[in-house]
């Protein structure tokens, strides 16, 4: 068997990575358990990919790989924070890897209408700013030496919707065509494009209203039988008051005060012994035990209502409505679960407000919203009530998260429904992003293009190239989306005797873009011009598609890895 990579796993994020390792002509062996880690000769595999959804089986395969193999780079997600921790401080070569961390920034990017994507190379930072063509002219005349990384034609272009993926600076575009441009801070600063800065914005409401709002909450949450209830109580006490206030004898023997409070002491039974009926005429007495019954009756009632809504599922249930009421500019997070919990942390410390719509009052992140302070409002997101309870109307964002992409399309719908074309100048109330986990690339992709949904995220599509490129040796420094495309920035070391080594730069692929080389006796070089040659020893910082990076990558290692495609199962 000649040098292969060795891929365990099932799930959607499994097969990707299997597929895109096969287009990439590498010869792949797909692994079902641990046990057969024994029979697919790990010893001799360039790397070994645990990327199932088990994080127990992850970690054995990955701790049996290691054993058996202490050079191979062992690549595997773990959702679990202590284990990844652990397991990542002595892993060696290769990467310990959280889906969700590595896809929770593409979404709050997109909840928070971000139009940069900072990051770091080469001990430099870059920033890709994305912005409309204030004009007709070429790349280069409207953004100078800012490299380009994508441009999405507008209306205005005769081939409107077409992507130009790393296109060259001469491209010409129209006004109204979307690019992104890559650079420094300091050269985007010099064209006038600002970096947005964290900001906090929690406010809160007057106290006032806080209070009115509680109050009209906890009448919505209260039993209607127990306004009846209260008001047969409070009508029994105040026709006892009166009665006992012109009837008990002596006459005129007890003054208002004395008949509410032996009126209250009758109702509830307690009996101090300062007041009775001993003495009086025989038909206060009969009234007298009308009236215990009566009151026993109606304060049993009354116990049974407040008990109800203190100690009943109805309390929790309305807990995250009331404190929803009290936002407004916030950010409503659906889907608790591991990825959701990531971007409700993420947007938190961002300093935003959030609310989260859950199903599940089960659900184990509950313990994390509410450490994080954030409320949970608990029902159906395809119902207009429940997104109406967190306050749909006057939210900045939705973020649908949940594991089922038929529900998080149908939630979609309905929140495009209820929301529809704002009325308030753009200045004033931008339309609300939605945004949509989708995990079936080809399905979001279909979905956004029919529904007109502008942000689409599948967590595989950005979770994919980071696995892919440990595996191969790439280090992945970060990914993003310009419209329904995604991209990624990645450093390579250019191997000797490889096909990039003494390659001129306008030979390299036409679809990616070098941002730096960097080596041990040079200065960095920033936006190498075409005629550069790579050498031997370089580290070379790159943009574009994955595919296109990935295809790069096998082009800078040694000669002797792998020329084989197609996927191999162990015997």
């Amino acid at each position: 068997m000649r040098r292969h990579i060795i891929v365990s796993g099932d799930d959607a994020l499994a097969t990707t990575i299997i597929d895109e390792l096969n287009n990439a002509g590498v010869s792949v062996v797909k692994l079902t358990s641990p046990a057969e880690l024994a029979h697919v000769e790990a010893d001799r595999a360039l790397a070994v990919v645990c990327a199932g959804d088990d994080d127990a089986i992850n970690l054995e395969i990955a701790l049996l790989a290691r054993k058996a193999n202490p050079r191979v780079r062992v690549v595997a997600r773990l959702g679990n924070d202590v284990l990844r921790e652990a397991v990542a401080d002595d892993n060696g070569p290769g990467a310990i890897l959280d889906v969700a961390e590595l896809a929770a920034p593409s979404v709050v990017e997109a909840c928070l209408a971000h139009s940069t994507h900072p990051f770091e190379a080469a001990g430099i930072t870059f920033v890709v700013s994305d912005a409309e063509a204030p004009r007709d002219g070429t790349l280069r005349e409207i953004y100078g030496d800012l490299a380009p990384v994508a441009v999405i034609h507008g209306p205005n272009s005769p081939t409107p919707g077409e992507v130009a993926a790393c296109p060259g600076r001469d491209l010409p575009v129209h006004a109204g065509d979307w690019t992104a441009m890559i650079g420094t801070p300091d050269e985007l600063a010099g064209l006038g494009i600002k970096i947005p800065r964290p900001t906090r914005v929690r406010t809160r409401p007057p106290q006032l209203r806080r209070a009115f709002d509680a109050v009209r909450t906890l009448r919505n949450d209260v039993n209607p039988m127990f306004f009846r209830a209260l008001a047969a109580a409070l009508s029994l006490l105040i026709g006892s008051t009166i009665v006992l206030r012109f009837t008990y004898q002596p006459h005129p023997g007890m003054t208002w005060v004395d008949a509410l409070y032996f009126s209250t002491e009758t109702i509830a039974t307690v009996g101090y012994g300062d007041f009775s009926f001993l003495h009086q005429p025989t038909w206060l007495r009969l009234f007298s035990i009308t009236l215990m019954f009566a009151g026993v009756m109606t304060t049993a009632l009354l116990v049974a209502f407040i008990a109800d809504l203190l100690l009943s599922r109805r309390f929790a249930y309305s807990a995250g409505r009331r404190q929803a009421r009290h936002l407004r500019n916030h950010i409503i997070v659906v889907g608790l679960g591991s990825f959701g919990s990531r971007v409700v942390a993420d947007l938190v410390a961002a300093g935003y407000d959030v609310a989260v719509i859950e199903r599940d009052e089960n659900n184990r992140f509950l313990s994390t919203a509410a450490d994080l302070e954030v409320p949970v409002v608990f029902g159906d997101a395809t119902l207009p009530q429940t997104l109406e309870s967190a306050r749909v109307e006057h939210a900045r964002a939705v973020a649908v998260l949940t594991q089922d992409d038929m529900v998080n399309i149908e939630i979609g719908i309905v929140l495009r429904e209820m929301l529809g074309p704002r009325v308030m100048p753009e200045v004033i109330r931008p339309d609300v992003p939605i945004v949509l986990r989708i995990f079936d690339r080809a399905l979001g992709v279909a979905v956004g293009q029919r529904f007109g949904f502008e942000h689409v995220r599948s967590t595989v599509e950005l979770a994919a190239p980071w696995f892919i490129g440990a595996a191969m040796g790439l280090q992945v420094l970060g990914t993003f989306w310009v419209g329904q495309r995604s991209f990624m920035v990645g450093g390579m070391h250019v191997a000797a005797r490889s096909e990039l080594d003494g390659l001129r730069m306008f030979e390299l692929s036409t679809h990616t873009r070098v941002i730096a080389i960097t080596r041990e006796d040079a200065p960095v070089q920033l936006h190498p011009r075409r005629d550069a040659r790579l050498c031997a020893g370089d580290t070379v910082y790159l943009v574009g598609p994955y595919r296109e990076l990935l295809a790069t990558l096998r082009k800078g290692q040694p000669p002797q890895q792998p020329e084989i495609a197609g996927e191999r199962r162990p015997a």
